[in-house]
């Protein structure tokens, strides 16, 4: 009697504890515990959950199931707690409320010509991603932007904590450009923009200028940390100077040594080391 009275005990509790789990969760989005027929059919382009996480980086599959089983993990918006719960590449995977990709990271950088636009959707004109197309089958997009007659360093990942990093306007780190005018540039335009200048943007803080060795007095080297869009040419811009030519040749310790215009080559482990050490 007293067994059989235990296990009752124990199956009530269990009930309980399972409909407040359930209370927790907003009407609508209750979890996923059992399996479609979609997702008991065999899919090259389904995968199981826990394997998902795990390969994003964040744990073991094992330690994966217990945060599905807690859920820790939401699918297109809706907690899942069913274990070998398949899901698509293309679905929407939260652990902990961040977004995450099973990818393998990828760090690829471009030595980026002139007349290609930064950006990743369709367009009629040439874009960057066209130059990157066969670095890699994952999903990259670029960290920042170069305006289409810049050239110069860019960097793509599908690193997100990465990309958020180095797109944070608190977040500095060193970038130098080699910047061609429309005129000569005069020297007392040096004081005005070294140690920062005050632009529409704010206060924009320069580490270094000068004229560019073995150029033109029309040819200038500045260095400076702000990773807002197009902040060089706006500089000269602002004082009346129209930019030629903008080519970006270090960026956050990334050099273009060894790397032809239009051609792109993977970060080595201890670069990429390096940038997240920023």
């Amino acid at each position: 009697m007293s067994r059989g009275g235990s296990r009752d005990k124990g199956k009530s509790s269990g009930r309980q504890g399972g409909k407040a789990r359930d209370k927790s969760f907003a009407r609508g989005n209750a979890p996923i515990r059992k399996s479609t027929t979609a997702h008991k059919k065999s899919n090259n382009d389904e995968i199981r959950l826990n394997k998902y996480i795990a390969n994003s980086g964040i744990c073991s599959r094992r330690e994966a199931d217990l945060y599905i089983q807690s859920g820790n993990v939401w699918v297109n918006g809706k907690p899942v707690t069913e274990m070998g719960y398949k899901v698509k590449l293309t679905d929407e995977v939260k652990f902990d409320g961040r977004s995450i990709t099973p990818e393998k990271k990828e760090y690829i950088l471009l030595n980026k010509p002139k007349g290609y636009i930064t950006s990743t959707s369709l367009e009629k004109s040439k874009t960057v991603m066209e130059l990157v197309a066969n670095a890699t089958r994952s999903r990259i997009k670029p960290v920042d932007r170069l305006g289409r007659n810049s050239l110069g360093l860019l960097l793509f990942t599908n690193d997100d904590q990465l990309e958020k990093k180095l797109t944070n306007h608190r977040v500095e780190y060193r970038k130098i450009y080699h910047v061609e005018l429309d005129r000569n540039f005069k020297p007392e335009d040096f004081e005005k923009i070294s140690g920062g200048i005050k632009l529409e943007e704010g206060f924009i803080r320069v580490d270094e200028v000068s004229f560019v060795e073995g150029g033109t007095k029309k040819e200038i080297g500045i260095q400076l940390q702000s990773s807002k869009n197009e902040i060089v040419r706006k500089i000269f811009e602002h004082l009346n100077y129209n930019v030629l030519k903008m080519d970006r040749v270090v960026f956050a310790g990334l050099t273009k040594k060894d790397l032809p215009r239009g051609k792109w080559r993977r970060l080595t482990e201890q670069e990429v080391i390096n940038l997240k050490m920023i």
